[in-house]
């Protein structure tokens, strides 16, 4: 079961599209699809978060998780199906390549029938170090169908990179030539039509992360936020994740760098490089909540399409990235939040 013909979606995607029972808490409703492609050897990147590592130790392979959840894998004309019969309710698909040498072509091939066979727009989330003339390659992916980019970069500082993707994992990802992506993808795709995902909680300060977002937004990429959760059986699966203090405030940051509303180097850090001011009042944004909502690629509408309804915490913890628009009392806990944890200094 290997892509083009199969792939692999989330496990709230499965439930939206009928192929698994379930429902959400809160009643949340998925946006955004997204599909994995797939392959029996699997992904050579040995990245230490990352589920889909050839590196992971199993028991048994029906264990395998990524993001957390299992991705069930389905033929790709079912999804398609289903996806038809979902009234409305999705805004966006997302397919999402694996370091794997058949993957760019694939993608392609899964991108150009998304596009002749629903009316959704496509994102891509790609693996660069497949790209060798990223810029090039990019063209045949916008050609094919995709109206949007994404790029994992996930870690904040080169030393980062190269410690949970690179040499520390034994791993064949470049920070350099990922970086190099994301401006190919602007050149592609437009301004804000790229994307770099950024995972909070690696071993990197506030300040890093806020600069590395700086570093996108200035280079004409949005970023979206991902809370790290630990996979089972990865080199880091005894790591904590990041307190909602860390988190909050970054969300914050990223979204005032992403509306223009501020800049890094106006914001204020302690020693530890926690963000104790953001450089401008920030009452009206934390009333409104829109900043602690998942960060992603939007619908027609330009709201977030890409929602990914929990998946950075339990169903039973409190949410990191809101699903829908956070209420008052969601909006009185995230003040809280924001302030744990902070150091004097």
């Amino acid at each position: 079961m290997e892509s083009p013909e199969y792939v692999q979606t989330s496990l709230a995607a499965a439930i939206t599209l009928g192929f698994m029972p379930g429902r959400f808490r809160r009643d949340a409703r998925l946006t955004g699809l997204n599909l994995l492609l797939t392959y029996q050897d699997g992904c050579i990147g040995r990245c230490s978060y990352c589920g889909l590592s050839r590196a992971r130790e199993l028991a048994t392979e029906d264990k395998r998780t990524f993001i957390r959840v299992q991705w069930p894998t389905y033929l790709l004309d079912k999804v398609i199906t289903r996806t038809r019969a979902v009234d409305g309710q999705l805004k966006r698909v997302c397919v999402s390549m694996i370091t794997h040498r058949q993957a760019f072509a694939d993608l392609n091939a899964i991108v150009a029938r998304l596009r002749r066979e629903t009316d959704l727009p496509i994102s891509v989330l790609i693996a660069p170090t497949l790209l060798s003339d990223p810029q090039a390659m990019l063209a045949e992916t916008w050609a094919a169908g995709a109206d949007m980019a994404g790029i994992a970069i996930d870690t904040a500082t080169p030393a980062l990179f190269d410690r949970h993707r690179r040499t520390g994992v034994g791993g064949p990802h470049r920070w350099e030539h990922y970086w190099q992506t994301v401006e190919a993808a602007v050149e592609v795709f437009g301004p804000y039509k790229a994307g770099v995902h950024l995972i909070v909680g690696l071993g990197e300060t506030e300040k890093e992360m806020i600069e590395t977002i700086q570093r996108a937004h200035d280079l004409g990429a949005h970023t979206h936020l991902f809370s790290f959760f630990p996979e089972g059986g990865t080199p880091v699966d005894d790591w904590p994740q990041p307190t909602y203090g860390q988190y909050r405030r970054v969300q914050l940051a990223r979204y005032i760098i992403n509306q223009e509303y501020g800049r890094v180097e106006v914001m204020t850090f302690n020693a530890t490089g926690q963000v104790v001011d953001f450089g401008l009042d920030t009452e009206d944004i934390l009333a409104a909540g829109s900043a602690f909502m998942t960060s992603g690629c939007p619908g027609r509408d330009g709201q977030v399409a890409c929602n990914r309804p929990f998946g950075n915490e339990r169903p039973s913890q409190p949410i990191r990235n809101y699903p829908f628009p956070p209420e008052v009392e969601d909006i009185a806990l995230i003040r809280l939040q924001l302030r744990e944890g902070l150091t004097e200094g």
